[in-house]
């Protein structure tokens, strides 16, 4: 076997990576505006077509695999006991698994958050509540709601491992799909969210890509296998942690900004830099992900414009940028490219919007505590202060004129003092778009990936 093909079937781009395993090198890639909305083997028969005329030849691919987060990604509801505890485990298990947390639901759910999960087209439900042997009554009229409903999406069910029996007869007499996992917190603060990861991946596989239209691309590749953020994710921590003796690059942070959406990867532990910070919350993840569904350079580029503050647009306005025209232009046409020197202005403002956003909702914070010991500070989440990399990935990231000045909006600054975001990383860039690519190859060649990403990221 010498030639792999590697497909991201994106919100915005269909991407291909091809790939020699013998010299253990990218041969070219490509990419096509993502055509779900009519029929998705056309955006890719369009970008294998690019792909061919950049080889200069016809090329036989022993095989061809893709991850998929076309028509909006995966889309979850998560409902838990209460929202500081069950209800975030079990958005961690969400984001690890790749999906994006369209919903999140806490204790009784009532019959109006019954029809929103109806509303935001949820794909699958995960619902969680109560550690082993703790209360189980909410779980359980939780399950009964969603049995009666007209929720045809799977549940995925990770909770109280006492009340499991019965949530086995009430979703079987509501003829719902469903699926047993074990807890994803069994105790108190005690995370288990690799069962629950793993079968929302098999949901993912078996019926999502069907429900999205993705499966009409299986005549012509081999098998759709991951959503696109958990290859990343899978990319990022191969990278990180290397492969038998090859050395990783050891703790790094990393951000994809996509049209869609912008996704921020953590590779470390995260635990206190500063001898007076102590611990408190959830155990946080060695490889974590956040997606923000709100920031993002086309699709959800107003969002962008409202997480911006009236004193930012007034600042961008006495400069002659009307950022509030430019993220709707954006948003109403999603293959806009920029060519003017105003253009990549604009981009680096949003982009930069984007990624310092989502940087305060990924890393940990301090907060002041007074003890008899004097100041304390209580840590939740990680700390990434000392994080040594920051790769930076997504069309607007690679195309930009100064990458650099478009990450830096991720390090430490003067407003921001709590936020334990890095200080000083060392940028690297994904320049060939490659990240997801080589989170499929590594499920069967993880040395080859490994090899491939160290000699294509490059330093910036």
């Amino acid at each position: 076997m010498r030639n792999y093909l590697l497909v991201d079937f994106g919100s915005t781009f269909t991407k291909l990576t091809a790939v020699d395993l013998v010299n253990q090198d990218i041969i070219a890639t490509s990419k096509a505006i993502t055509t779900v909305d009519s029929n998705i083997i056309l955006g890719y028969e369009t970008a294998l077509e690019k792909l061919v005329t950049t080889i200069g030849h016809p090329i036989h691919f022993d095989r061809v695999v893709a991850c998929s987060s076309a028509a909006g990604g995966l889309k979850m509801a998560a409902i838990g006991l209460v929202e500081e505890l069950t209800t975030e485990a079990a958005k961690r298990v969400c984001l690890g698994a790749g999906a994006k947390v369209e919903l999140v639901l806490s204790h009784n759910i009532n019959n109006a958050e019954v029809q929103s999960i109806l509303d935001h087209q949820i794909d699958i439900v995960l619902l969680a509540g109560g550690a082993n042997g703790g209360n189980r009554e909410c779980v359980i009229h939780n399950a009964k709601q969603l049995a009666k409903s007209s929720v045809t999406a799977p549940i995925v069910f990770a909770g109280n491992k006492d009340a499991a029996d019965e949530i086995h007869e009430i979703l079987s007499a509501g003829h719902k799909t469903f699926y047993i996992c074990e807890n994803v917190m069994p105790r108190l603060n005690v995370l288990n969210i690799d069962s629950a990861k793993d079968t929302i991946k098999d949901i993912f596989v078996k019926n999502i890509i069907e429900a999205k239209g993705i499966k009409k691309v299986e005549q012509i590749i081999d098998r759709v296998v991951l959503p696109t953020p958990n290859a990343v994710l899978m990319a990022a921590e191969l990278l990180s942690k290397g492969f038998g003796d090859q050395v990783g690059l050891g703790d790094l942070m990393m951000v994809d900004l996509g049209g869609a959406t912008t996704d921020v990867y953590s590779m470390a532990k995260g635990l206190p830099t500063q001898m007076n910070a102590m611990l408190s919350g959830l155990e946080e993840p060695f490889a974590k992900r956040t997606v923000e569904g709100d920031l993002g350079m086309r699709y959800s580029a107003l969002g962008v414009l409202q997480s911006m503050t009236a004193s930012e647009i007034s600042h961008w306005n006495k400069l002659g940028i009307d950022i509030e025209s430019e993220t709707k232009k954006r948003y109403q046409n999603i293959e806009f490219i920029p060519t003017t020197d105003h253009d990549f202005k604009v981009e680096e403002i949003i982009a930069g919007k984007c990624i310092d956003t989502a940087m305060t909702r990924h890393v940990g914070t301090l907060k002041s505590v007074y003890t008899p010991m004097g100041m304390m500070y209580s840590q939740v989440g990680k700390d990434l202060s000392k994080t040594k990399y920051f790769i930076g990935t997504g069309g607007v990231v690679i195309s930009s004129k100064d990458p650099v000045a478009m990450l830096k909006h991720a390090t430490q600054i003067e407003s921001k003092p709590m936020e334990l975001r890095p200080h000083h990383p060392e940028f690297l860039l994904d320049q060939d778009y490659i990240l997801s690519a080589m989170g499929l190859l590594s499920m069967d060649y993880p040395e080859i990936a490994f090899i491939i990403m160290k000699k294509r990221i490059i330093h910036l």
